[in-house]
């Protein structure tokens, strides 16, 4: 079903049914499954426009991440602590907040099934489930991040903790740096905290007895050409040794090996010595999604909306956000912020029996460290269209962008993007109009 096929008769029809009595199971407005950065935004917004009582958020975790920031506590600028807070803290009065994971979806009955057994109804579901690491795709992997002081990653809130100090500790040899076959969330990571080690590493007087290799499985070192350039720039500076379409498939602990795929040469594969291994883990969609025996996702797990509104192409009620989604854009918490803005005006057209008008661009964002002071921003949207903010060349390594990275964009996150009152770039200019970045 199109958005223009479900007019504002259809809408209040379908979705003015009350199930609080149905089976005893509780009724929401709104139902969020996923107490992430798309849930939260969505979940606080949410409860404002409805009041209390009409919407919950389902999340097993108690514990709430800011993971962009793990790049800085890989780094050893930010403490671990400092990427987290309690979910009840963050969670607004009004918003009823479900400790459980999801079980099971029905779209067609409107209601999803708790871990615990429990069935909750909604007339409009909003899936925001995020993206899981799939750390059993790469052979030995698991083991490896046990037992290896030397083999870190920074997707991983107890591995990250790892990171610095294999940094600190790595005196020489070689130094790889890998990106999955998968998709993947903030897609820069793995490259980020590859700048920063370097640079800690010159710093310390050991850059010269390294050799440091990004081995990625794309085809370029990054998907925007404009940027990409740039980055370029950085890896000869840096002298850093790019392999390009390379997967990993295995880590050996014990002979301290890595071996990969040669993505463009059928069969062929090449094992590499590594004394130092930060891995960009393979991920893949939710395993309830991956799972689901309703067509709410496509042939790889992800939910299937339509790209321009967030809204499932099937069911109409159902709005997807964030990297649980198809929609073509980089994985991050960027592309969250315009995405919560457009879900939660297509759920008030629908309630008011409009069709739904948002359009969303595409946009996301990626700060790309490259040192311990510079930055450059990456803004663009749906097929590497540039949708920069700042009058500056943001192609540009920059201190301004470096300290947005570090110092403003938590605080953005914490106080604004959580509350859901954060749409995105027009943040970044009211900062600018204040003079806090040139």
């Amino acid at each position: 079903m199109t958005t223009k096929a479900v007019t504002g008769a259809c809408v209040l029809a379908q979705f003015s049914r009350s199930y609080a009595t149905q089976g005893g199971m509780k009724h929401y407005k709104v139902l969020v499954a996923g107490g992430g950065t798309g849930g939260l935004a969505v979940g606080a917004r949410a409860r404002r426009s409805l009041g209390a009582g009409q919407v919950a958020v389902v999340e097993p975790s108690k514990e709430h991440f800011y993971q962009p920031l793990w790049t800085l506590v890989g780094a050893g600028m930010k403490r671990p602590e400092q990427s987290m807070a309690l979910m009840k803290d963050l969670v607004p009065s009004g918003l009823d907040l479900f400790e459980q994971g999801v079980r099971e979806f029905d779209p067609d009955k409107n209601n999803i099934t708790l871990t615990n057994g429990e069935k909750i109804s909604y007339d409009y579901l909003v899936v925001a489930l995020g993206i899981q690491l799939d750390l059993n795709k790469v052979e030995g992997l698991v083991d490896a991040l046990k037992e290896d002081k030397t083999v870190c990653t920074n997707y991983h809130r107890d591995h990250v903790k790892k990171t610095f100090p294999a940094i600190q500790s790595f005196k020489g040899g070689n130094a790889i740096f890998t990106f999955p076959n998968t998709p993947i969330k903030c897609a820069g990571a793995p490259q980020k905290i590859m700048y920063l080690a370097e640079d800690y590493w010159k710093r310390h007087g050991v850059k010269d007895r390294s050799n440091i290799m990004y081995q990625t499985a794309l085809s370029v070192i990054f998907g925007v050409p404009k940027y990409a350039a740039s980055l370029m720039k950085v890896v000869e500076r840096k002298n850093i040794v790019l392999n390009l379409r390379r997967s990993l498939t295995s880590v050996d602990h014990m002979k301290k090996t890595a071996t990969f795929d040669l993505l463009d040469k059928k069969g062929e594969k090449e094992t590499i010595n590594y004394d130092f291994l930060h891995v960009g883990p393979p991920q893949c969609a939710p395993d309830v999604l991956r799972n689901s025996a309703t067509p709410l996702v496509d042939v790889d797990g992800f939910l299937d909306v339509n790209l321009s509104n967030c809204q499932h192409i099937k069911y109409p009620n159902i709005f997807g956000i964030g990297d649980c989604t198809n929609i073509p854009t980089s994985k991050t918490a960027a592309a969250v912020a315009p995405q919560t803005k457009i879900v939660m005006t297509g759920i008030s057209e629908m309630m008011a029996g409009k069709p739904l008008s948002s359009k969303y661009n595409g946009y996301t964002s990626c700060p790309l460290i490259t040192d311990y002071n510079h930055c450059i921003l990456a803004e663009f949207g749906f097929n590497g269209s540039i949708l920069e903010t700042f009058p500056v060349e943001q192609g540009k390594e920059r201190q301004t962008m470096f300290y947005l990275k570090k110092y403003i964009m938590p605080q953005i996150y914490w106080n604004m993007m959580t509350k859901g009152v954060w749409n995105g770039p027009a943040t970044y200019r009211y900062i600018m109009h204040l003079g806090m970045c040139c």
